[in-house]
């Protein structure tokens, strides 16, 4: 007959702490703090750069646009949020990654353009 004592697990990880050293995080509040999103910014809007603390302020017009730079983020920014996932051809996606490839726009810009053709040729 087998001996299934030796299969039985041990317990490796030894005694539990006592409860006066166990994490606190218990006591601490179940909802987050809210905090409110910064606005949207346009492509033409900076973002303000931090200044170290001590810093002295100075008014000259020189220094007071160069505590803005542009935010490369914000840039690329197209208010784009919905994903659409389709099934294509090869040729189709073949074309169209080629046009757009061609006049320096993304995918989803060529499939509105197209669209808007469509509705005119439509009407």
């Amino acid at each position: 007959m087998a001996n299934l004592a030796k299969l039985k697990r041990r317990n490796t990880l030894g005694a539990p702490p006592p409860f006066e050293e166990a994490s606190q995080n218990l006591q601490a509040p179940e909802i987050a703090p809210v905090v409110t999103a910064p606005a949207v910014l346009s492509r033409d809007e900076a973002v303000p750069v931090r200044k170290p603390v001590g810093a002295q302020q100075d008014d000259t017009p020189q220094l007071r646009d160069a505590q803005y730079r542009i935010d490369g983020r914000s840039l690329r920014r197209t208010g784009r949020t919905l994903q659409l996932a389709t099934r294509v051809s090869w040729e189709f996606d073949h074309k169209l990654r080629r046009i757009a490839q061609r006049d320096g726009l993304k995918l989803v810009e060529v499939l509105e353009r197209a669209l808007e053709a469509y509705e005119v040729a439509r009407k």
